[in-house]
């Protein structure tokens, strides 16, 4: 109701989870109750309804994203894809904390109408940028989630032989849906005995997408990162303060944000940056959207792919050793501990997230946890001795300034 009453015309769409329906209907209610026209797009990716919102005032996908398959939740988007910013949730969340939303008059009820070209309005502007048959064979693995409706036909338009993997959009999914490298053995495997390309996988809702290359071997954020900012030409990127020094090795002008996809966004929507992304498999494409988009990420790296043998490509970047750690913080703050950081004579020091301290041959990385009560290390050097030395040094620091915060 919150948000029918301040944008009148809403998408909305929602992924595979077994939940997703019952929450569609309970938003649906409360967008027709506040007075709102109200499209349900059905099963869509996230970034296909963050495309399709750019013809309405607001969109509203129901989806946990790279969460477990019991998790559920609401996220709200822009016409021009990007997410709610800070004030826009702030206001939403008063109206609900109020309590006092009426109804509109009865003779305001609008109806509810559902939209199914929802896919084929994504996959045509993606098809824009890919206009040449790819004929190469590509795996995809959907994870039984919202990719299942558009990435395989996607590529299939695209001329790829595609092998395609929990593709039922049962909301059951059949792996870990995070796609990082531990929850795709079968991916790997597959991409092997297929003698694909491309091994490519999705979370639940597909704005996050990671790659195997034709070898099984799984391609870092980091890296992919690189590879996709080179393949779009790209002269100035937008990534997370913990991301790889080897992005401005690869040549890119970077601008570094705190965590987290929605900040890169935001930094991209100032006028900065072609090409934007976080190594979590986050990839946005401001000519498209400001949502993450990893549907265009999979046409991308399929592209790229069907000219080139990843494994080469991969194998030219740039690879530095990384560590990271958390620590339970006990009450102890950044404040805290950033007088003893800044004693170890940092060359530049980054607060965009945390603290981040550069040094001739690495960077240290002290952020507090977003999401529980601990302090978070990361640290990246040139040389797998120096990275152990930072990590060491940096986890000393947070250690002592904790123990000393408990015996005040």
């Amino acid at each position: 109701m919150a948000v029918g009453k301040t944008y009148p015309r809403v998408v909305l769409a929602r992924d595979t989870r077994t939940s997703g329906d019952a929450l569609k209907h309970a938003v649906i209610s409360g967008l027709l109750a506040a007075g709102a026209d109200c499209t349900d797009a059905g099963v869509a990716p996230t970034p296909t309804l963050a495309f399709l919102g750019r013809e309405y005032d607001a969109g509203v996908m129901i989806t946990a994203s790279h969460n477990p398959p019991e998790y559920n939740g609401i996220k709200l988007w822009n016409p021009d894809g990007s997410a709610f910013h800070q004030e826009q949730q702030k206001h939403i969340e008063e109206m609900v904390e109020r309590d006092a939303l009426a109804a509109a008059p009865w003779q305001d009820f609008k109806q509810a109408i559902s939209r199914e070209d929802a896919v084929i309005v994504h996959s045509k502007r993606i098809l824009k940028d890919f206009p040449e048959k790819l004929k190469t064979k590509v795996v995809v693995d959907c994870g039984c989630g919202a990719a299942t409706v558009i990435t395989p036909l996607l590529l299939r338009e695209m001329g790829c032989e595609v092998l395609a993997l929990n593709s039922h959009p049962t909301g059951f999914f059949p792996r870990v849906i995070e796609p990082a490298a531990e929850n795709l053995s079968d991916l790997i495997a597959a991409t092997l005995n297929y003698g694909a390309a491309v091994g490519i996988a999705h979370d639940g809702d597909a704005d996050r997408m990671m790659a195997v290359d034709e070898k099984g071997r799984f391609i870092t954020g980091d890296k992919l990162l690189v590879l996709l900012g080179q393949a779009l030409k790209t002269r100035e990127a937008v990534t997370t303060v913990d991301a790889s020094m080897a992005v401005e090795e690869a040549g890119f002008t970077t601008r570094r944000t705190k965590v987290g996809d929605s900040f890169v966004s935001e930094e991209l929507m100032k006028g900065g940056g072609e090409f934007g992304g976080e190594p979590s498999g986050a990839w946005i494409f401001p000519k498209v959207s400001y949502c993450p988009d990893g549907i265009y990420a999979a046409a991308l790296i399929a592209s790229l792919a069907s000219t080139n043998r990843l494994s080469e490509m991969v194998d030219a970047v740039k690879s530095y050793p990384i560590i990271r750690g958390a620590v339970p913080s006990l009450g102890t703050t950044l404040a805290d501990i950033e007088p003893s950081l800044l004693s170890t004579s940092p060359l530049n020091i980054n607060r965009a997230d945390g603290l981040r301290l550069g040094f001739e041959d690495g960077w240290m990385l002290v952020r507090p946890s977003g999401t529980e009560p601990k302090m978070r290390l990361t640290v990246e050097a040139r040389t797998e001795a120096r990275a152990r030395q930072l990590y060491d040094q940096g986890m000393l620091v947070i250690q002592n300034c904790i123990a000393t915060g408990r015996n005040k």
